[in-house]
């Protein structure tokens, strides 16, 4: 169950950095709310998952979700460059993750 809540959190992470983006530096309030409102269920899964799985795993896994996912938001949903360097970090966060996972007991 805490590898389920973990991926869920940090799905949520993928979507308050996406608010964020739309909070225009929180000047503007509905997706600043939002921000603020999937940061907590964000980091709130990511607390619970923390009491059976390692720290450092769960804190990996939980960023590099994030990041990947912000990533492809920003490529798929915002337009911007996808870039060859861009794709390969991206592949090789995945890979980290992956590693990580298997890994873990």
């Amino acid at each position: 169950m805490a590898w389920i809540m973990l991926f869920v959190a940090g799905l949520l992470e993928i979507v308050w950095a996406y608010f964020m983006k739309q909070s225009h530096g929180f000047t503007r309030l509905w997706p600043t709310l939002a921000t603020f409102a999937f940061m907590f269920a964000s980091f709130g899964l990511l607390s619970v998952s923390m009491k059976t799985l390692p720290l450092g795993t769960a804190y990996m896994i939980w960023t590099g979700i994030g990041a990947v996912g912000a990533f492809l938001v920003g490529v798929l949903v915002l337009g911007e460059a996808a870039g060859t360097a861009r794709i390969i970090a991206a592949i090789m966060i995945v890979g980290g993750l992956a590693l990580m996972k298997a890994a873990t007991p």
